[in-house]
């Protein structure tokens, strides 16, 4: 089991294996399978939603003007595409009760 507050492929792969009765190497072959996926559809600029769960989309950031922290100087931040997660509400809700 991984450290506390870390949740690992491993992880998934030994849950599966328990509460759904799958082999190890089953399993762990499961949960790449899903990752990839989601790797893919989110390499051609799709978004992964996943229901109760939450929604990892794709932003384009456009160019914008930074500050380096220790000399002053302004740089200019190049444009990119960030990832970004939002939990369901379900999800939310579990967290908030949970804590």
């Amino acid at each position: 089991m991984a450290p506390a507050g870390t949740l690992t492929r491993a992880d998934l792969a030994e849950a599966l294996h328990h509460q759904v009765g799958l082999s190890r190497a089953d399993s762990a072959k499961l949960v790449e399978q899903v990752l990839g996926h989601m790797c893919e559809a989110l390499s051609k600029g799709e978004n992964v939603k996943i229901s109760g769960f939450g929604t990892f989309v794709l932003r384009d950031k456009g160019e914008r003007i930074g500050r380096n922290p220790k000399t002053g100087i302004e740089v200019p931040i190049a444009p990119r595409r960030v990832l970004t997660f939002r939990a369901s509400q379900m999800m939310r809700d579990r967290i908030v009760s949970a804590g």
